[in-house]
């Protein structure tokens, strides 16, 4: 498969771009409305076409599919743009700015005939198969999961993850793995409760906290967080035991992952080789493209878990528990 990478964000370059260049596949070009920056970029990984708009880009008929790392806001119109081009899409996570939104992707995607995979990379490492199954399978009377994503961001006002205008803010950064994570492993909650704090002034949360609440009684924790030391941590608990992932999320490719748990009083700690998630996540979008297969994080999965985020954000501004649509 032939990837064409719409922007240069960090992400693009320091994870995907290598990822792609390290399995079967390939990025045959890269745009950036700054064109010099696209050049910059080509040059450093080796790309055989640069381009200054996404629109040319798009229109590049040796590409395959789109990898899309621009700013949330962004995220809907150049997904849709793209499956108009009939090319396959990998977009970042989120999926879109709101569920709205993304429902309104995931239908453009399916009326145009093309593969959309949201990027949740850490669903692609088998220590999350594994610890699904140990959660599926061994552990009763599960009551609760507390999920965390937090890290220091730099002090920097252009950044596009403090823009409102762009759908920045610490949930839609960080505290949507946390969601995803309570979600994977408790389905999908009734109510929520959340928190949240600007301590920058910049009309975005740089904190967010939240209670996740399910009928039967079982609740999840959910945090993310630009003022605070990195933390990747996510608990399952249940009555005979538990199960935790720390780091739970972005598992550096040349480090192994531990997943720990203790079930009727056996305790496990078992650890899996190093391996690049990113492009275990590359490997399996041009898998489901090939096969027609449904992503792991398709759309309904992408609209499943904004709906959850939006249900946050409206009880924050309520200062009230939200049911989830």
């Amino acid at each position: 498969m032939r990837f064409g990478i719409i922007g240069t964000a960090d992400i693009a370059r320091k994870a995907l771009l290598p990822a792609v260049q390290q399995s079967e596949h390939s990025v045959g070009a890269i745009a950036s409305r700054d064109e010099s920056r696209a050049t910059e970029v080509a040059a450093e990984f080796g790309i055989p076409r640069s381009y200054g708009s996404y629109e040319e880009l798009l229109g590049d008929d040796e590409i395959d599919a789109v990898y899309n790392p621009l700013p949330n806001g962004l995220h809907a119109e150049w997904t849709k743009r793209a499956a108009d081009e009939g090319l396959d899409v990998l977009c970042e996570k989120p999926l879109a700015a709101d569920a709205a939104e993304a429902e309104s992707v995931v239908q453009h995607c399916r009326d145009a005939g093309v593969t959309l995979m949201e990027a949740f990379m850490y669903r692609y490492h088998p220590r999350i198969e594994r610890a699904v199954e140990l959660v599926r399978e061994e552990l009763d009377g599960i009551h609760s999961v507390n999920a965390s994503f937090k890290f220091p961001l730099m002090e920097d006002p252009d950044d596009v993850r403090l823009d409102p205008n762009l759908a920045g803010g610490a949930l839609m950064d960080v505290g949507c793995y946390s969601v995803s994570a309570a979600r994977l492993f408790l389905g999908e909650p009734d109510r929520v409760y959340a928190y949240e704090h600007d301590s920058r002034d910049a009309g975005v949360d740089t904190t967010l906290m939240g209670i996740l609440e399910y009928e039967d009684g079982r609740m999840a924790h959910v945090d993310g967080a630009f003022d605070a030391p990195e933390v990747q941590r996510c608990r399952v608990e249940a009555e005979n035991g538990w199960v935790e992932l720390d780091p739970a999320f972005n598992v550096p490719a040349d480090e192994p992952a531990t997943l720990e748990y203790e079930i009727d009083g056996r305790h496990g700690h078992e650890r899996f080789e190093p391996l690049d998630q990113y492009r275990a996540e590359v490997e399996a979008f041009a898998e489901c493209v090939e096969s027609g297969a449904k992503p792991q994080t398709g759309g309904a999965e992408a609209v499943a878990n904004m709906r959850v985020i939006d249900a946050l954000y409206e009880s924050t501004s309520r200062g009230e528990p939200v049911d989830v649509e």
